[in-house]
């Protein structure tokens, strides 16, 4: 509506009619754009995945470094998940750390994925094969026709004398049974992709293993810690019948005029102080048994108890450089590395194969005739040479994408090789400062062990006041917790070392006892 339309005195109100009219359709137009747009993006990123994952070295499943100082979901990391069991056992399972592991190399989700991508690589192997095997197929058609002379360009001077063809012949009809092949003779893009899957099989296996490697670290990460939790239980739960006792004989002595009331007082603060340290050490560690019960792929709601405690095994430090080397040629993530190069190369070949011919052959063979009873045998044989001439840059675009791909894996190679030193460095860093510390731990729980005695004498003598004594229950806390830390600390450390070495499968048991 324009303003020509309107009487004078309501112009204004048509052109506020006609200025929202214009802004209600932009609104309608923004929103068909904010509704197609990201639906189009997500095609496109969708292509894009899928044109990347298309590759002869099938994506490998992400192996993800544990960090126990780092709490972290089954959404960010598989490796704390798991596919728990159908069905509890009855009654109160006995959990020993073997069986956790097993456990765990079973159910947890990393492992899982890592496997279902191996199956996943072994079906691309046979997907590249088949493009160098021949085709067989087979058929059989009736078929019933009619054609129009005119449409295929037949006139009156084709046919002798000048006379007039029909311009519509049929219906007619034949039967034709016939078998055919094709093989490709030769096509070097086509082996190479072929050689690339073969590879990336070998990375997913490589991954699997590597997998399993980081399974078995988080397990023992989950179960040391669990392990810990219960030892913090079992020193909470022995302060507390401490304090309490002391409490007990503050309350005594007041009563019997030998101790002012702030003894009373100062034990009680105490008593209650270890009461909620126990509440939360009970606490942590029912989370802590819930964790490692979701590593291992317990049933859900199964009730467990750990079997094996942590005990302290001295360990000898191994050789740096020995250590490397051992871990240069066991590490399952570096040989996965190195074939990704591998393949990476075979793809990059395949690529700058799109510039060769390559060569085909096709053949059938059948009868043909009016009807199954009138067949006479008929056979085709063709050998076909494909030069590519221009592709409209295709190629060029493959080249460049299978280099940047070759280049990438190259650098993921040098970086896991710089992690695995890095990776045996720390381990024996942290079995070395552990093992120190277990042994000033040990040593600093006997000196407030002692310390305590005293001071529970001076107190009980009256030389005292209970002040010292809850000093001296401060300080054995504090070793107890000191020496848990480290116990959990080494055990850790030891595992690591096997992970390090790529061998925590084979390893952690043998770490674990000492050997």
């Amino acid at each position: 509506m324009s303003s020509a339309d309107c009487p004078t005195r309501q112009l204004r109100r048509c052109r506020a009619s006609s200025l929202w009219n214009a802004l209600a359709i932009v609104s309608i137009v923004l929103s068909i754009f904010t509704a197609i747009f990201p639906a189009a993006l997500y095609a496109q990123n969708s292509n894009s995945t899928s044109n990347s994952s298309s590759s002869g070295a099938p994506a490998p499943v992400p192996t993800p470094q544990v960090s126990p100082s780092q709490v972290q979901t089954t959404a960010q990391n598989p490796v704390f998940g798991s596919v728990p069991e159908a069905k509890p056992t009855p009654g109160v399972l006995s959990l020993t750390f073997s069986d956790a592991i097993e456990r765990a190399l079973r159910q947890n989700l990393a492992g899982l994925l890592s496997e279902y991508s191996t199956i996943e690589a072994r079906g691309e192997k046979w997907q590249k094969l088949s493009d160098l095997l021949p085709n067989l197929n087979g058929s059989v058609q009736e078929a019933v026709e009619k054609q129009s002379l005119e449409a295929l360009g037949l006139s009156s001077a084709l046919f002798p004398g000048g006379a007039k063809p029909p311009r519509v012949i049929g219906p007619f009809d034949y039967f034709d049974v016939r078998a055919s092949a094709t093989q490709r003779l030769f096509d070097w893009k086509a082996i190479q992709k072929y050689r690339s899957s073969l590879v990336g099989e070998s990375v997913t296996r490589f991954n699997l293993k590597d997998a399993r490697d980081l399974v078995v670290l988080a397990t023992g990460n989950a179960y040391l810690q669990a392990i810990a939790g219960a030892a913090r239980v079992e020193t909470a739960l022995a302060q507390v019948e401490t304090a309490r006792a002391l409490y007990n004989k503050a309350v005594a002595q007041q009563q019997a005029g030998v101790a002012p009331a702030i003894d009373t007082l100062r034990a009680q603060v105490e008593y209650q102080s270890r009461q909620q340290q126990l509440i939360a050490a009970t606490s942590d560690f029912a989370k802590q048994k819930i964790s490692l019960a979701r590593v291992i792929g317990l049933a859900l709601g199964q009730e467990f108890e750990l079997a094996d405690k942590s005990p302290y095994q001295a360990f000898p430090i191994p050789d740096l450089e020995t250590s490397l080397q051992r871990a240069y040629s066991l590490r399952s993530d570096y040989k996965a590395a190195h074939d990704r190069v591998v393949a990476a190369q075979l793809e990059s070949s395949a690529a700058f194969a799109g510039y060769f011919p390559t060569l085909d052959l096709a053949a059938d063979y059948g009868d043909i005739g009016a009807h199954p009873g009138s067949l006479l045998p008929t056979y085709h044989f063709f050998g076909t040479l494909n030069i590519p001439i221009f592709q409209g840059g295709k190629v060029h675009g493959d080249v460049l994408k299978a280099d940047a791909s070759l280049r990438q894996a190259q650098a993921q190679m040098a970086d896991v090789r710089g992690q695995i030193d890095q990776d045996i460095r720390n381990a024996l860093l942290d079995l070395k400062s552990s093992a120190d510390q277990v042994e000033v731990g040990q040593s600093s729980v006997n000196l407030a062990e002692q310390a305590l005695t005293q001071s529970q004498d001076r107190f009980s003598a009256g030389v005292t006041d209970n002040l010292e004594v809850v000093q001296a229950q401060e300080a054995l806390a504090t070793a107890h917790e000191s020496l848990i830390s480290s116990l959990y600390l080494h055990n850790l450390a030891k595992v690591s070392f096997a992970r390090a070495l790529g061998r925590a499968e084979e390893g952690v048991r043998e770490y674990l006892k000492g050997k």
